[in-house]
């Protein structure tokens, strides 16, 4: 699968959070307002 990605130049879109930041991103989820997938830094405190 991810060499099919690679051939067809398939990506995926994240936007990387803080974890301070969960309880927006959580806000966010259920908005709806979700462009990317989610990724939480848990070095970035």
């Amino acid at each position: 699968m991810l060499a099919f990605c690679q051939q067809h130049n398939i990506v995926a879109d994240v936007e990387v959070v803080a974890i301070r930041d969960i309880n927006s991103v959580l806000a966010r989820l259920e908005k709806g307002d979700v462009r990317y997938r989610f990724v939480i830094d848990m070095q970035r405190g």
